[in-house]
């Protein structure tokens, strides 16, 4: 079966023309990624990144954790809201990606906010112990679920979580679905909206978000 097309090409260019224009950090980062990175599609990019940013700006969010922190846009966009005493984490696995995000982090107004941890996510989350006010998931998606259930505990009263990918390129929508990535995100999907902790809405942005909170009292 052919992989359904979720966004058309021309939509996406739309959707950009009339969205916000990056920082120059964002779009230093962001034309290296394009040029030098063999897995730039991994970028969050305009679109993304200023729906991140707007959720930060909109929450003044304390602590923030991101799993899977790539060249460091998207921690940038997720970082702009922070409060005065506020800390974001990010955790990256690769070294190379660490070292690059470093980088533009310390050119950053917010880099002494910003927590850089390289490592498995899975070790280093439960070292970690703010309640946290925004989650963004965007790491291995073999993960996924094992992430979503060690952060609802430490989830604050309005905390969210974000996981990316969740559309997996349409794959999730073939019938059967064969790839090892898009069955693991099927499965955390499925995961999700059968937990009865929390409550979700799955946004059609770039590879589809799933936005997640704790359900209310």
């Amino acid at each position: 079966m052919n992989t359904p097309l979720i966004i058309s090409p021309g939509a996406e260019a739309y959707a950009q023309s009339f969205t916000a224009p990056e920082a120059g950090l964002l779009q230093e980062i962001a034309r290296f990624t394009q040029t030098a990175h063999p897995h730039a599609h991994m970028l969050s990019g305009q679109v993304q990144g200023k729906f991140l940013s707007f959720i930060s700006t909109i929450q003044r969010p304390r602590y923030v954790l991101e799993i899977g922190t790539f060249t460091g846009y998207s921690a940038l966009c997720l970082a702009d809201g922070l409060s005065p005493e506020g800390e974001l984490h990010t955790i990256e696995c690769r070294e190379e990606d660490a070292t690059t995000a470093r980088n533009y982090f310390s050119k950053s107004k917010r880099n002494h906010q910003i927590h850089l941890h390289i490592g498995n996510a899975a070790e280093i989350i439960p070292t970690l112990s703010h309640q946290w006010d925004l989650v963004f998931m965007d790491a291995d998606k073999t993960g996924y679920i094992g992430y979503y259930e060690q952060i609802v505990p430490k989830l604050s009263k309005n905390g969210i979580i974000l996981a990316d990918n969740v559309l997996f390129h349409g794959q999730v929508m073939e019938d059967p679905i064969t790839g090892k990535n898009a069955k693991a995100i099927h499965a955390f999907n499925e995961h999700v909206k059968k937990d009865p902790r929390t409550e979700q809405v799955l946004l059609t942005i770039r590879d589809g978000l799933l936005m997640i909170k704790k359900r209310a009292e």
